[in-house]
């Protein structure tokens, strides 16, 4: 499908040729009436049938005329050289939903609250997927784990959403490091290192071959969409694990749940204010070039969902 709203020229300064079009067909009307008076001397001799056949006769000269133009603008334009993007299906292979399982799920300014939302709203997004793609989960709290690797198995994806329960603490950085492992198992990312820097003989063994990595944004082959206020509290910063995965070429799209103005939640006989970060989630979506989606209620994040479905599943191509 071609973007027209992505219409460039290679070579805009040759589009100043297109006066030449408008004079060309004033000259050449300038030139009929100037033929069409001279022949009017003679109207007296005329009958009411040779002017239907003048008439006519003026019609068949402009339409040559008129096709002239038409190619004349044809031809200047193609000397600009227009160029636009193509949307065309993408080579998606799999997704991981790295979903926020802190206690500010609970939250109840998106209805009922966070959590049912988000459930609700991610299996809109799974059956939206082609079936060949393969889609994991990963659970963010105070630790992060793979609890769905990547499988087209839609029924294993959501029992897995369903066992879902919110814990204390929030480590992004964690949960997006661990998604990335999950997304790319050849790239022998050293995930224990990251998470706990003083622990660097815990290494991750890898047998497989590291990718060759790819330019920033540029692996459309896998995604990671992050579901979360962006508030982290535990763990390594979200913003060096976006980085690597920026490495690899691997965009994190980041949904914003809940609103900016915030809610009090009670938890384990705490209380807490929970607000949406948006600015760290925006970062986030930006180093890797992905985009950020907030979404202040039910609806809209189902709406997110839905937005995100068709971005992952075509690819535009620039020119």
């Amino acid at each position: 499908m071609l973007d027209t709203g992505s219409l460039t020229f290679l070579w805009p300064s040759l589009l100043w040729l297109l006066v030449i079009v408008p004079l060309a067909a004033a000259l050449y009307w300038a030139l009929l009436k100037r033929r069409s008076k001279t022949s009017s001397r003679y109207a007296s001799l005329e009958t009411v049938g040779g002017h239907a056949l003048g008439t006519a006769s003026r019609m068949r000269r402009m339409l040559p005329a008129l096709f002239w133009v038409l190619a004349l603008t044809a031809l200047i334009l193609a000397i600009a050289r227009p160029q636009a993007a193509l949307t065309l299906p993408a080579r998606l292979d799999a997704i991981i939903l790295a979903l926020d399982m802190s206690n500010s799920m609970r939250a109840t300014d998106i209805k009922p609250n966070r959590l049912t939302a988000a459930r609700d709203a991610a299996k809109t997004f799974i059956e939206a997927q082609p079936s060949n793609v393969r889609i994991g989960v990963v659970a963010v709290a105070a630790s992060a784990a793979v609890v769905q690797s990547p499988t087209d198995n839609r029924e294993d994806i959501v029992a897995a959403i369903d066992r879902l329960e919110t814990q204390r603490g929030t480590a992004l950085g964690s949960g997006l490091i661990i998604a990335l492992d999950a997304l790319l198992p050849a790239a022998r990312i050293d995930v224990e290192e990251f998470i706990n820097p003083r622990a660097g003989e815990k290494k991750i063994r890898r047998t497989d071959e590291l990718p060759a990595r790819e330019p920033k944004g540029d692996n459309k082959q896998v995604a990671i969409v992050l579901l979360s206020d962006g508030q982290s509290n535990v763990g390594p910063d979200p913003l060096k694990a976006a980085e690597i995965a920026s490495d690899y070429g691997v965009r994190i799209y980041t949904v914003g749940i809940g609103t900016t103005e915030g809610v009090t939640v009670s938890a384990e006989g705490w209380n807490m204010r929970v607000r949406l970060d948006e600015e760290a989630l925006k970062k986030i979506a930006d180093v890797t070039s992905a985009e950020y989606f907030p979404a202040a209620d039910a609806a809209t994040l189902k709406k997110v969902y839905q937005r995100l479905s068709t971005k992952l599943s075509f690819e535009r191509q620039q020119p």
